[in-house]
Order: structure tokens, then sequence, then C-alpha cells
């Protein structure tokens, strides 16, 4: 039987390989995970999407300037029509600008804290009997991910 941890690279993993080779487990097997070195890249491709928007915020402030412009046009001498549209840029770029310094500048702070810590894979092969054992063992020295597979 195989079991597969995942662990912070911390001295935790240490631990546990130490206590399972005490118990008499020998067939042990780490890898470190490597940390991502590229930037991951700001806008998506047609193909690829990270889930972060960055038209959110400008399509929000777009709808308040538009109205806020429009209403006001009433008043102003181009007219509601022009003032709509003027407000309706000008809240979109000002959101996009807003998000696009957040993600440039606050979530990148976050994703490098974040990416310090990479991950290593331990990989035991056991007998039936020292699963819950193993299992154990792994758990109480702080395992990220735990998953059995009979082989």
């Amino acid at each position: 039987m195989q079991i597969f941890a995942t662990f912070e690279h911390s001295t935790n993993i240490e631990l546990a390989i130490s206590e399972l080779e005490q118990k008499g487990i020998d067939d042990l097997f780490a890898v470190p995970l490597d940390n991502r070195t590229e930037e991951r890249n700001l806008f998506d491709t047609i193909h690829r999407s990270d889930g972060v928007s960055l038209s959110q915020t400008g399509l929000f402030l777009a709808v308040i300037f538009s109205t806020i412009g429009a209403s006001r046009g009433f008043v102003l001498d181009w007219g509601p029509i022009y003032w709509g549209l003027i407000g309706a840029f000008s809240g979109f770029v000002l959101g996009f600008l807003f998000d696009l310094f957040v993600q440039k500048s606050v979530k990148k702070k976050q994703r490098v804290h974040r990416g310090k810590a990479s991950e290593v894979i331990l990989i035991v092969d056991c007998e039936e009997c020292q699963k819950e054992q193993v299992e154990k063992l792994l758990w109480n020295n702080l395992a990220l991910g735990v998953a059995k597979v009979n082989g």
C-alpha cells in the first residue's frame, strides 16, 4: 500500500520521516516541489482565465458615473447623452486603473509571501496492517493532505 502526504517545507516532515523510520518503515520517498519562477499573466486570454477580473470595478463605476453624468447633463451645455457617455468612460477608466493598481501592488505581495513555503510530497510504502498507524502519524505531524492507494 502506498500513502501520499503533502507537507510544508518545515521540520514537521523531518519529524514524520524519523518517526516512520523508528517504526521500521524504510521505504520512503520525499519530493520537494519547486516554486513558480515566472510572473503570472495579468490579462487573461480567450483560452485561459485565472478568475481575476480587472473590469468589474470599472463597469460598476461606469454605471454610477454615467447615471450621475446623464442626470447632471440636463443642466449642462452638451446634454445628458454626452455627459452620460463621458461619465461612463471616465468611471470605467478609473475603476480599471484601480483594479490594475490593486493587482500589481497589493495582490503581488500576497502571492510572493504565500509562495515562499513550497510543499513536499512524501510517499510511504507500507503494509496493509500499518495503514492506520502511518496515517495517524502523518496527520499528527501536520500533514496538509493524505491519500491512500492500494497497489
